[in-house]
């Protein structure tokens, strides 16, 4: 294979490359016996047809097509490696010749990963503001949570405070004509959980069961129903029952009915102060090694970072964000009906941040080639074990998903990410 690159602009070349007519031949003679099979060509029964007639019949150039199909991507690929290349978006092909009895030319229009330019990635000094600090405070709230989740709801003859839950009737109009949508039967409704529009809720307060209250309120200018935004509308509500929460006493009984593993309060309480201390640990890493790599990326200069790269990077996540929905059981369509949103809705989701996630993955890329970072053997089946584990798979059905270079490359990765992150000093 002759195979040459020319840089035409900063990150952007043409490859040119041949397929050898040695490679030409049995992808040809492929190709016929695939087409011969549909012929029927008269003198001769279907798919019997001689080679010599097809070539004076249609042309041995009528094979040319599919056989490059079938030779291009690994005479590309090949060609890439020969030429000590990195390529980071999909080529633009073009044929130069196809000559008959000769070596077929090709050429690519490729762009190329840009010249990373490290600066400082160890020792970084950065600051946080996620403590990994447990409080009482933080223990007590865990518990009253579960303690509010326990709670009933009772029915009370005093009037409603906020916290409490109504049950209503209510019928909507707009100068005195009833709308689409705004009336309601026996609706239960928290006062104070902000589930109706500003000014609805506080109007209930202070009345009891068995009132009749006209409750007055302008809808937002922004409201989704635009022939209601900004309009003044009138609610007769009727309250057939107030309720109020109640919790249980915080006991030994209640630690016991938050979780069974545990037999007192301080037993739950302590068990609560392990799980924060630990959730707060992972919080405090995750943000020193956010703010320790945001750093490296600034410290860094990437020449011309290529707009494919981003464009590939916003599809990708774009992938892999509709395949975990797939995964559980919801199709794109049916997530952007769920959602209300298109496709375009989630590409410009994603066009958000995702120059700063390129740069970010070419920084780590670079550190780990600059520290020759590799992975061994035993890394290598130690990752595939653990991916098994997380996702729930088979480890031999992991290690046909995944190439040992693709493995190779995202223990680099994580090396490269580790020695950025253990090295940071917090201010």
């Amino acid at each position: 294979m002759s195979v040459s690159f020319e840089t035409k602009e900063t990150n952007r070349g043409v490859l040119t490359f041949t397929i050898s007519q040695e490679q030409i031949k049995p992808a040809l003679d492929k190709v016929f016996n695939d087409v011969k099979k549909n012929l029927n060509v008269p003198g001769f029964r279907k798919g019997r047809i001689p080679r010599p007639i097809f070539n004076q019949k249609f042309g041995e150039e009528a094979l040319y097509q599919d056989a490059l199909n079938d030779l291009l991507p690994a005479a590309y690929e090949g060609a890439v490696t020969e030429a000590g290349i990195e390529v980071v978006a999909q080529p633009q092909f073009d044929i130069a010749s196809m000559e008959k009895g000769q070596d077929w030319t090709i050429t690519a229009a490729v762009v190329t990963k840009p010249e990373v330019k490290l600066g400082a990635y160890k020792d970084l000094e950065v600051s946080v503001e996620v403590s990994k600090e447990v409080t009482d405070a933080d223990v007590d709230a865990r518990i009253e949570r579960e303690r509010n989740n326990l709670a009933e709801l009772v029915i009370k003859e005093e009037a409603a405070v906020e916290g409490d839950t109504v049950v209503i009737d209510f019928v909507g109009s707009v100068d005195g004509v009833e709308f689409d949508g705004g009336k309601g039967d026996n609706y239960a409704l928290e006062l104070g959980s902000g589930q109706f529009i500003p000014g609805f809720e506080e109007q209930l307060v202070g009345h009891t069961a068995g009132e009749t209250v006209d409750v007055n309120v302008t809808f937002p200018e922004d409201y989704q129903a635009a022939d209601l935004a900004g309009k003044a509308a009138k609610f007769v509500t009727t309250i057939h029952e107030v309720k109020t929460k109640e919790v249980p006493a915080l006991d030994d009984e209640l630690a016991k009915d938050i979780d069974e593993e545990v037999e007192t309060l301080d037993d739950l309480k302590a068990k609560y102060r392990k799980e924060l201390e630990e959730q707060k640990e992972v919080a405090y890493n995750d943000a020193v090694e956010s703010a320790a790599l945001d750093l490296a990326v600034e410290n860094a200069e990437i020449v011309e970072l290529p707009s494919e790269m981003i464009h590939e990077e916003v599809h990708r996540s774009m992938n892999e964000f509709l395949g975990n929905m797939q995964r559980q059981g919801i199709s794109p369509e049916m997530y952007f009906q769920i959602t209300g949103t298109t496709e375009d809705d989630l590409h410009k989701q994603y066009e958000g941040d995702a120059e700063k996630r390129t740069k970010t993955n070419l920084v780590i890329e670079a550190i780990a080639k600059a520290e020759g970072f590799e992975a061994t053997d035993e890394e290598i089946e130690a990752e595939i074990t653990s991916l098994a584990t997380d996702y729930n798979m088979e480890v031999d059905q992991v290690r046909r998903l995944l190439s040992p270079e693709m493995l190779k490359h995202d223990i680099a990765i994580k090396k490269a990410v580790e020695v950025i992150t253990s090295t940071a000093k917090v201010k």
